[in-house]
């Protein structure tokens, strides 16, 4: 009798759990991917543009299409800042059945990406991957970003600009962003008329840089050009400091970091340059700055908030990038009336309006035409606006 009594109410709880999980399904909802890295050699960068991602579908957790009101879902996965680990990430992304991908920090894990999402038709949209081969032969990657080309391209005319005619350049070995921005720096470098006063490569997860930096404070290089991660970054330039170095260092995005110099040394860091997408204190976008105030408010109600931005509420450009590229997306999912692949990557290709970054529209291979960097230094212990570069200055 008991275990028929038992077996009645477990049936009736069932049904009760039934029906109320037929309430929770019946609201319509849709999922976007966040592909980011989590963790490993670029977490923290990851988790920075995952934030962005968060607070972007809190303040617009919803989209309208065809007529009807959809639930937006972050599915969040950790590519590990791994290529291998980026394709099984992907393939979770598709199985989930996403209709658009955010992501990822991180161009090498963009690029091996890539094939899963287009064979699934499903459009992904880059935020900070600036390699150019993350959109080339992928049709459905999009990116918001300017590239490395014109990164590389800036940062070397400033170099020359500054007087520096003697640049050591340093990167590192089998990573697509710095391989490749190192290299457009070298080539536009030397088209000016500077020398590269000797070239060193270091390999993923190596910490001990003070072989190479020996062999640059031989070279007499009157500066250091050094792509890198957030990781190594504080590392090669507080060993190149402990040597004697004193010429200053240039870098691209990922060294607008303010944990960079929390954790190289203001003394250290002084005098670095850095190009990069956004900067808060740029009041000509009153875009950027509505999202500048709700940003740093919503950073600072939670504290691991502040811990993922590592450690303060200084707003980095690939958070910026990321809240521009989730509104991208949804305003692409409504201009389509679809989540079809095909229909939403069309919607995509046509986007044309204002963000929080800027203006954006995509060129025919998917690429944001954007044509102007923020300049950046590091001044008593932060990063201050220097200037803006545009094409041809």
């Amino acid at each position: 009798m008991k275990k028929r009594m038992i077996s009645v109410i477990c049936g009736l709880s069932m049904a009760v759990m039934a029906l109320a999980g037929m309430n929770v399904y019946a609201e319509d909802v849709i999922k976007i991917g966040v592909f980011e890295p989590q963790t490993g050699e670029n977490g923290g960068g990851g988790l920075q543009e995952l934030q962005g991602a968060r607070y972007a579908n809190e303040i617009r957790p919803t989209v309208t299409i065809d007529g009807t009101e959809y639930k937006v879902e972050l599915d969040e996965v950790d590519n590990k800042s791994d290529k291998t680990e980026a394709v099984t990430a992907a393939q979770k992304l598709v199985a989930d059945g996403v209709v658009a991908v955010i992501g990822s920090y991180g161009s090498g894990v963009s690029i091996a990406a890539g094939p899963t999402f287009a064979e699934a038709q499903i459009p992904a949209v880059g935020c900070s991957c600036t390699n150019p081969q993350v959109t080339n032969g992928c049709d459905y990657y999009f990116r918001v970003c300017f590239l490395d080309p014109f990164q590389g391209s800036v940062m070397a005319q400033y170099a020359f600009d500054e007087g520096y005619k003697n640049v050591a350049v340093i990167d590192q070995l089998g990573d697509d962003y710095s391989t490749g921005l190192a290299n457009f720096f070298i080539k536009q470098f030397e088209t000016l008329g500077g020398t590269i006063a000797t070239t060193q490569q270091f390999q993923t997860n190596q910490s001990d840089f003070k072989a190479i930096l020996t062999e640059v404070k031989a070279s007499g290089a009157d500066a250091i050009f050094a792509p890198s991660s957030i990781t190594t970054a504080p590392l090669i330039i507080k060993q190149a400091r402990e040597l004697g170095i004193e010429v200053p260092f240039m870098a691209g995005d990922t060294w607008y970091n303010q944990t960079i110099i929390d954790n190289a040394g203001a003394a250290e860091c002084e005098g670095t340059v850095v190009s990069t997408f956004f900067d808060e204190n740029d009041d000509s976008n009153a875009i950027a700055t509505d999202f500048v105030s709700g940003y740093k408010a919503w950073l600072n109600e939670d504290q691991k908030r502040i811990d993922n931005n590592g450690g303060n509420d200084a707003i980095v450009g690939n958070s910026a990038l990321c809240f521009d590229t989730y509104n991208v997306i949804c305003d692409a999912l409504e201009a389509a009336g679809s989540t079809e692949g095909e229909a939403v990557k069309a919607a995509l290709a046509a986007i044309d309006g204002d963000y929080v970054t800027g203006h954006i529209t995509f060129d025919a291979v998917g690429d944001a035409d954007k044509d102007s960097a923020y300049i950046d230094i590091a001044k008593d212990g932060k990063f201050e606006f220097l200037k803006i570069v545009s094409v041809g200055e």
